[in-house]
């Protein structure tokens, strides 16, 4: 699906009462997170800042890229980088991006674990042939940082999700762009 397909299918989760929507979004953490990301997903596509480095490494992209992004509407990081990846493929016609759904065929993410894990959101950087140049995923190193930090310290699902969450409203989208402008480079 293209981007804007993506959003449609997550207002549309938005949109409808908690009793008619299927797994998991019948369960009303699952239903609050995917509102909660609503908000985030479309507060970054109104106010995020691309960086001068990454505007110019993606519109100096010459040959075909195929990026495919793997995600989920109930996803907290993704409502913070799915943004970011889409406002910067935006800007170069080279670029093409497909969006898929970890939890729905072709369930690709099995190829793209992260740790033995379907952790999201995943980008995959392909060639004209459909060949993988790189990947990126499921979010920057310092968040996943305070991630495993947390995570080694048995941090209740509330104090991790807080921390993230401030890590992200902070870093405004500029580790990312970071990252992905390394990435670029090395291709």
């Amino acid at each position: 699906m293209n981007f804007d397909a993506y959003l449609t299918y997550h207002k549309s989760i938005v949109d409808q009462q908690l009793e008619k929507l299927p797994l998991p979004y019948s369960k009303p953490d699952y239903y609050n997170y995917t509102k909660l990301n609503w908000s985030r997903t479309n507060r970054w596509l109104k106010k995020a800042i691309l960086s001068d480095e990454i505007i110019q490494l993606i519109s100096a992209i010459k040959e075909q890229q195929h990026w495919i992004i793997i995600t989920e509407p109930w996803c907290g990081d993704a409502a913070h980088s799915v943004p970011f990846l889409h406002l910067m493929s935006q800007l170069n016609p080279l670029v093409s991006v497909d969006y898929e759904l970890r939890d729905f065929e072709p369930f690709r993410i099995n190829t793209y674990l992260t740790r033995n894990g379907k952790s999201i959101p995943k980008l995959i950087i392909r060639n004209a042939s459909g060949n993988d140049l790189a990947t990126w995923g499921p979010r920057p190193e310092a968040c996943q940082k305070i991630y495993d930090e947390l995570t080694a310290a048995k941090a209740d699902f509330e104090t991790t999700k807080t921390a993230l969450q401030n890590w992200y409203n902070q870093d405004s989208g500029k580790e990312i762009q970071k990252e992905l402008a390394v990435l670029l480079r090395s291709l």
